[in-house]
């Protein structure tokens, strides 16, 4: 499992002219789900994201995390993260889950994010969807899991 974390001021995620998930200061979190993942890998992708003390202290060291400072997580399905480009111009999306193995696992990272009393917006899993960030830092993260261990 794959995740791209990014530390946000605000953010939303919208399909069509509808928003459907909307934080204000919090983490945008992508994630991309390949063949073999599992819970293990869910949670640990969560308890990860939860964790992470990416926000600054009252010295502006990075001390906090999303649930110290009150914040909130966008979490949106994004199986292009595990698009292969090395080979022509099109990427190949072939280590991309299907659906049917993907979005169980989604809702199972959000699910775990909102165990620890985090606030959870999400998108609309295989949508066609807009999302909209202010990047704060920036501060972008990649977490990588294979058989729920961090890599």
């Amino acid at each position: 499992m794959r995740a791209v974390v990014q530390r946000v001021s605000e953010a939303a995620v919208t399909v069509g002219d509808r928003i459907l998930g909307e934080i204000g200061a919090g983490l945008v979190v992508l994630v991309g789900v390949t063949d073999g993942d599992g819970h293990d890998d869910a949670r640990t992708i969560a308890d990860k994201v939860a964790g992470l003390r990416i926000f600054a202290d009252d010295e502006a060291k990075m001390n906090r995390s999303v649930a110290d400072i009150s914040g909130s997580v966008l979490v949106v399905s994004q199986f292009t993260l595990y698009g292969d480009a090395r080979k022509g111009r099109r990427p190949s999306f072939v280590r991309a889950a299907e659906p049917p193995v993907a979005e169980p696992l989604i809702d199972q990272v959000v699910e775990r994010i909102q165990s620890h009393g985090i606030t959870v917006a999400t998108g609309s899993f295989g949508a066609h969807m807009h999302v909209r960030l202010v990047n704060d830092g920036p501060v972008t993260l990649l977490l990588e899991t294979d058989s729920g261990r961090m890599v």
